[in-house]
């Protein structure tokens, strides 16, 4: 078991999350048959470790009291004969992906409020465990970094902090689930028209309201180049004495 003995950067934290989801996915779905073989429910507590290095292990739980980081959900092997071999991988599958948050969490305890929702964006841009074992989302082979954030076709912009605000809509990435009327009644602040995913948008960062560029004049090349986007009715307020 591993512990942060410095602080970690955003990054850092990313990339052993990454490592250790790939890893888990591994034993839920291409090593399921070792896997579900090393959880015999006549052994003691068992536990589904995804390690740094993108190795898996069952074992037993960590003897420390209190752990070095937060240990996944214990005897997972107990319930194997008992359901659907499905549903048990499932249930696996869920457990994981709120280990894979705390242990993420655990060791961002000292990032600020920004980086922590930066933390959270880059994470939420990879299916869950839960989602690739039931295959509600294929697994992605281009995984985000932590400079690329999430990024729409439509419209994009950074806010100051150095995340990337995408559109209402995400433009479905290939090969995926397009989710459809997510935001279909995002509406223009500027002209109350109805979000169209052929046109580009732009969010204010002061409001948090979302606009058609054309209708503040904001070209996708230029919102590249803006740090933090104030829309007009924002804009107008913060320049009053």
């Amino acid at each position: 078991m591993e512990m942060a003995s410095s602080p970690r950067s955003v990054e850092e934290i990313f990339k052993d999350y990454s490592a250790r989801r790939t890893a888990v996915v591994r034993a839920l779905t291409q090593d399921v048959d070792e896997f579900y073989g090393l959880c015999d429910p006549d052994k003691d507590n068992l536990c589904l470790y995804g390690h740094a290095n993108e190795s898996w292990e069952v074992t037993l739980p960590a003897e420390e009291v209190p752990p070095e980081l937060p240990e996944p959900a214990l005897g997972i092997n107990f319930a194997r004969d008992g359901m659907n071999r499905r549903d048990w991988l499932s249930l696996v599958a869920v457990h994981s992906d709120s280990w894979l948050l705390s242990v993420a969490f655990y060791l961002g305890a000292r990032l600020n409020r920004n980086e922590r929702k930066r933390l959270f964006s880059l994470i939420n841009d990879l299916p869950t465990v839960f989602e690739v074992v039931t295959e509600r989302k294929p697994i992605k082979d281009n995984k985000p970094t932590a400079d690329s954030g999430s990024k729409s076709r439509g419209s994009a912009k950074r806010s100051s902090d150095g995340q990337v605000k995408s559109n209402p809509k995400f433009a479905a990435d290939e090969g995926y689930e397009e989710e459809e009327d997510e935001h279909s009644e995002t509406l223009c602040g500027s002209c109350g028209g109805n979000y169209n995913a052929d046109e580009f948008w732009i969010g204010c960062d002061i409001c948090e309201r979302w606009y058609h560029g054309k209708c503040v004049k904001i070209t996708p090349a230029k919102a590249e180049s803006i740090k933090q986007y104030k829309c007009p009715s924002c804009s107008i307020r913060r320049s009053r004495p």
